[in-house]
């Protein structure tokens, strides 16, 4: 199949010629020849490369064929493949530089001649040079080498997996160890360094997970979270979230460090990018959630409460992506496991109102956990003595009536239908003295009362 590609350049100079003394516009129409194209993307190949069936295709398309979908197949004649590795096709790639070069009037810019892959060998090289930096407490020279082996995985997906095959993650994780018994400013930048090379190469396996798990590890991981550089941070909060998500046991030896709780807190409350937040609000979510046992959780939770971690949540619910707003209301659900916690929020102004904001807007799980949130609320409400409820009035007042009554009807789980029953109960008493239609949401839907 042959399209026709119009010039980029035809709203400029390339659609203008000149007929005797006058310029013309006219709409200049290109062909890209069947055989510079990807069989897979359909797009002009700019690393064509050959698989063992002889079909030619573009190298990130192929491989993300092979690899990220498990195909072993030739996408064309379905064969299957004798050999993973694709062999580049020099011909083709310089027929489509030659071709670009001929057309760039039409706005085709020569296509570059892509690096060769890394292989296996230079990679082991450069992981054997490491461990004998390593070994010699050079932590000039394995600072280089991985900043050389981090510019190779950055260069294509087929180098990471590369340089992951060969055991890259395991010892970068038992180099940081070992320079985590040197910890003090001299060796602050090659353990950031080696921080940010594993960063690029997540998740990891179960024993470089071990390793970074160590208390030697962890205590670098929180001196790093507390005084690393802000790139030092974020990749200390990624590979902590990394620890934590995957490991309960290492939870409280975390916890048991000094500074670490206050550290997390301080990436919510001075954030450096949505990256660094997302992590840090999973890491914290660990270590609160409900189904999270170890013995001094309630203490742990006071100590986020008393940063102020409860307000600094409800002013990021306000307006915030998808992601950070599960997460947020993740840990909210946490910190309301004490009684100190659920009276902040049940005296921040905006907790009501965001948390019904939230419901059948974002996402099922943020839905669940607004609802659960609302339900603790009202309970402790309940427990004060309150004879009038204002988490029940606020939340009318703001259209929950209709949202909890539209959730009863929608896919979600047993306990949230439960709860929010338990909500439409508590609101049910004071429907006759509030308006309790939220117009946005609702602005096509008519009142059957």
């Amino acid at each position: 199949m042959i399209s026709a590609y119009r010039s980029r350049k035809a709203a400029r100079n390339a659609n203008k010629i000149k007929k005797g003394s006058k310029l013309v516009d006219v709409d200049v129409e290109v062909t890209i020849p069947d055989n510079f194209r990807c069989p897979i993307s359909l797009e002009l190949m700019k690393d064509p490369v050959t698989l063992s069936t002889g079909i030619t295709y573009d190298r990130e398309s192929v491989e993300k064929w092979i690899y990220e979908d498990g195909k072993h197949i030739c996408p064309v004649t379905g064969v299957s493949l004798t050999s993973l590795d694709p062999v580049p096709n020099h011909t083709i790639r310089k027929m489509i530089q030659n071709w670009c070069v001929q057309n760039k009037s039409y706005g085709f810019d020569r296509i570059p001649t892509p690096r060769a892959p890394a292989s296996s060998y230079q990679i082991s090289n450069i992981l054997s040079n490491i461990v004998s930096m390593r070994e010699k407490g050079n932590a000039e020279g394995v600072t280089e080498l991985v900043e050389k082996i981090k510019d190779l995985g950055k260069e294509s997906e087929r180098n990471k997996r590369c340089i992951v095959a060969n055991g890259y993650a395991r010892i970068l994780s038992d180099t940081f160890q070992t320079f985590s018994s040197f910890k003090n400013q001299e060796y602050a930048s090659v353990l950031e360094e080696i921080l940010s090379g594993l960063a690029l190469v997540l998740p990891f396996d179960q024993d470089t997970k071990s390793c970074l798990g160590s208390n030697q590890c962890l205590q670098t991981i929180v001196w790093i979270l507390k005084a690393g550089t802000l790139s030092g941070r974020r990749n200390a909060v990624l590979i902590l979230k990394e620890i934590l998500s995957s490991d309960q046991t290492k939870l409280h030896e975390f916890a048991d460090v000094e500074g670490s709780i206050e550290a997390l807190a301080k990436l919510i409350k001075e954030p450096i990018c949505p990256t660094t937040t997302n992590a840090s609000l999973l890491a914290i979510y660990h270590l609160v959630t409900p189904s999270t046992s170890f013995n001094h959780k309630n203490t742990l939770i006071r100590t986020f409460v008393d940063m102020g971690l409860i307000d600094k949540l409800l002013e990021m619910l306000v307006e915030c992506s998808r992601g950070v707003c599960e997460k947020s209301l993740g840990v909210l659900e946490g910190l309301c496991g004490i009684d100190e916690g659920l009276e902040m929020a049940y005296n921040n102004a905006l907790t009501v109102p965001v948390l019904v904001k939230k419901l059948l807007r974002v996402s099922d799980m943020a839905t669940e956990f607004s609802v659960s949130i609302l339900c603790m609320l009202s309970r402790y409400e309940k427990s004060k003595g309150v004879v009038e409820s204002t988490v029940a009035i606020e939340a009318l007042q703001v259209g929950a009536f209709q949202k909890l009554l539209l959730l009863l009807q929608v896919g979600s789980s047993v306990k949230t239908k439960e709860k929010a029953g338990d909500l439409l109960k508590g609101m049910n008493v004071h429907r006759g003295r509030v308006d309790c239609i939220e117009s946005m949401d609702f602005k096509n839907l008519k009142r059957p009362f």
